[in-house]
């Protein structure tokens, strides 16, 4: 089969097409044929090697995958040939408290992930894709889609009528204002440029600010809110948005802390949590349980995910660029 791999440290040159053989299910487990995969952050940062991050080489990236069962193992009756289904970023985290050991298996860094042409995978982890979905779009979500999930519905216990921050316009910043929404929230925005702020009006934002024209993005959610601030912040910056985060959120709010895109270390206004009460969470995906939770939601309501541009499986490293452009709105997809 074909697959990419991490093959050095000199960035997307170090990004290569090789031929592996084609994995075979043992028992218990399903060959997938995949047909979409989706790009994060993360995984530009691991192609990259940037900021810190970076895992075992070779190493074959991207957690997000979604496909068609070719095989499946001995003792698997939960799936057949050709049902469409997703996989979760984390496969063993199927229920019940993070732990090291799930993280120590999430796909495209601790271990091989998604952009081949065939993967094996545990029966039990697999989800089906709703029948409103291409497989296109049920690749944006085992990353994005469930961190956001996440951030408001598990550990944010999001209520109607509340008001979420979301920072820019990213893949877990969009799903997090289409769920929000959902729920019944009023959805403030920053973001980059005013080509997105009338993207981001358009899928139901109430507010939305421009932090190029105008920095002080946390005085703008004050006044938003009547000085009160905020009740939860999506928090996709990281070391050097989080003290105007804390700033913009009112006494005994919520801030899930999702991404690092500004950085992995500085210096915190830690008194502001203190004296604020703030519940600052570090998020990191979510399990399968909560994938079938949001799975069911999507179905319901039949969500439509935004994606930015696809790319064919032979451009990879194009989709790679226009991540690294930072000119997206919503999720880059590869078709396998």
């Amino acid at each position: 089969m074909k697959a990419y791999q991490i093959t050095g440290t000199d960035g997307l040159n170090s990004l290569q097409t090789v031929t592996l053989p084609e994995p075979k299910p043992s028992p218990g487990e399903v060959l997938l044929r995949v047909r979409a995969v989706c790009l994060n952050y993360r995984d530009y940062m691991n192609v990259m090697g940037i900021k810190g991050v970076s895992g075992p080489i070779p190493r074959i990236p991207c957690s997000d995958g979604a496909g068609e069962v070719v095989a499946v193992g001995e003792g698997v009756s939960a799936w057949k040939a050709g049902d469409r289904v997703v996989c979760p970023f984390m496969p063993t985290w199927l229920d019940g408290e993070y732990s090291q050991a799930h993280a120590a298996q999430a796909l495209g860094g601790a271990v091989d992930g998604m952009l081949r042409e065939f993967a094996v995978i545990r029966a039990e982890s697999l989800l089906p894709v709703p029948a409103h979905l291409s497989i296109v779009e049920a690749a944006t979500l085992p990353c994005a889609a469930v961190t956001a999930w996440d951030a408001l519905h598990t550990r944010g216990a999001l209520k109607a009528e509340e008001t979420v921050l979301v920072l820019g316009s990213g893949g877990v910043s969009v799903f997090a204002l289409q769920f929000a929404k959902l729920a019944g929230a009023r959805v403030l925005a920053t973001t980059s440029s005013d080509d997105k702020a009338q993207r981001l009006l358009a899928l139901g934002a109430d507010a939305v600010h421009n932090y190029k024209t105008d920095p002080a993005w946390d005085d703008w959610a004050l006044a938003q809110t009547g000085k009160r601030g905020v009740d939860k912040v999506i928090e996709i910056g990281g070391a050097e948005t989080l003290n105007r985060s804390l700033k913009a959120t009112r006494f005994g709010g919520h801030i899930a802390l999702i991404g690092v895109l500004t950085g992995t270390s500085a210096e915190i206004q830690t008194v502001q949590i203190l004296r604020k009460g703030i519940r600052l969470d570090g998020i990191y995906v979510g399990s399968r349980e909560m994938f079938a939770q949001m799975l069911a939601e999507i179905e319901r309501v039949k969500l439509q995910p935004v994606i930015d541009s696809t790319f064919e499986f032979e451009d990879a490293r194009a989709a790679f660029q226009r991540m690294e452009s930072g000119q997206h709105f919503g999720k880059i997809v590869i078709r396998v």
